[in-house]
């Protein structure tokens, strides 16, 4: 791979303008310092020349003075309900290529109730759920309680709590209410799911016949790499529901047990990891995501959400602990990220 000159794109807590009624977790998906430092020495590890940028109002202008040969775009966007596809729709305008997913694929997947519609509609197991637009809806006739409250376009466990667990329709009210205040949003509701919960993380795009082989030995003959079935177990953390909510992702993110490898038996490791792949392509994902699933009642697996744009922090991540348990280094992983964008436009 030849040096390159790469703008790392990013949104930094610190700079992100919160509104005055804006919930308490609003800076939750927002990245730190940390973060935008472990990517840009991972990027230079590859020999080429990174710039770092905030993706905020500035971009238009900075990014045409740098003229980076590729983006690597870690950019949650700073407003609106498809924030995520707000620098990618900027960079497609200006013909710049960049890494992960496209403009209409970061819009479906910060939507849990779009993304769920097209995975129930492509026939992957998904909870059965309905959106709340203004509360006073009628519950749907196949949903019964115990049901799960969230806001339908956040992530990082945004608007999960102690409350979001509803046992009856007073309860569901109520929080649907509070979500729908708080986030100016939709609420998803949707079944309670009160197994275990794994994450899966992967990287690759398909390789289609006649295509020619994977450009990297990381990948298999489909054009995928998938990393061990991760499993996040919060039981030590109480709450006889075990979310696993905003607050343990947002403020004590290393104090549940990330079990990785999972301790699952490999028939259930196996589905899980084809289940997400097929998450992924359902809603066009391109490079890297990470998939979340729950078991149910029947002790199978559904799909909770898909995250195109997963964090990358070198510490605390899933996708970077998952990759860690297989162990692969993190500059690795940054690296077959870059190198997978890189081959979708043409450059290696």
């Amino acid at each position: 791979m030849s040096r390159l000159r790469i703008a790392l794109l990013y949104n930094l807590k610190k700079h992100v303008p919160v509104s005055p009624d804006a919930p308490e977790d609003a800076l939750a998906e927002y990245d730190s310092e940390e973060t935008v430092q472990g990517l840009k020495a991972a990027l230079e590890s590859g020999g080429h020349e990174v710039i770092p940028l905030e993706g905020d109002e500035t971009l238009l202008d900075t990014i045409r003075r740098v003229k980076p040969d590729i983006c690597f775009n870690i950019c949650e966007g700073l407003r609106g309900d498809a924030r995520e596809s707000h620098v990618p729709a900027l960079l497609e305008m200006l013909g710049i290529p960049y890494t992960a997913s496209k403009v209409l694929t970061h819009a479906i997947s910060l939507d849990k109730v779009i993304a769920k519609r097209i995975w129930r509609d492509s026939g992957l197991p998904t909870a059965p759920f309905q959106a709340f637009l203004h509360g006073a809806e009628p519950l749907a006739l196949d949903l019964t309680f115990p049901l799960f409250v969230k806001p339908s376009r956040e992530g990082t466990g945004m608007g999960i709590n102690d409350h979001s667990v509803v046992q009856d329709e007073q309860a569901l009210r109520a929080q649907v209410e509070w979500v729908i205040h708080t986030y100016h949003q939709p609420a998803l509701v949707e079944s309670y799911l009160p197994g275990r919960e794994f994450t899966v993380g992967l990287v690759g795009n398909r390789l289609f016949p006649g295509q020619a082989s994977p450009s990297s030995d990381f990948l298999d003959t489909r054009g995928f790499h998938v990393f061990p079935v991760m499993e996040i177990d919060v039981g030590n953390l109480g709450g006889a529901d075990r979310l696993y909510t905003g607050y343990i992702k947002s403020v004590i993110p290393l104090e549940p047990k990330y079990l990785c490898p999972a301790p699952i038996l490999p028939r259930l490791a196996g589905e899980l990891q084809e289940l997400a792949i097929r998450a992924f392509e359902a809603i066009g994902g391109l490079d890297v995501a990470r998939v979340d699933f729950r078991l149910g009642g029947d002790n199978r697996p559904y799909l909770l959400e898909i995250n195109t744009l997963p964090g990358l922090n070198l510490n605390i991540s899933d996708i970077v602990l998952a990759a860690r348990g297989e162990g692969v280094e993190y500059n690795r992983l940054i690296l077959e990220i870059l190198g997978l964008a890189l081959r979708r436009y043409g450059m290696s």
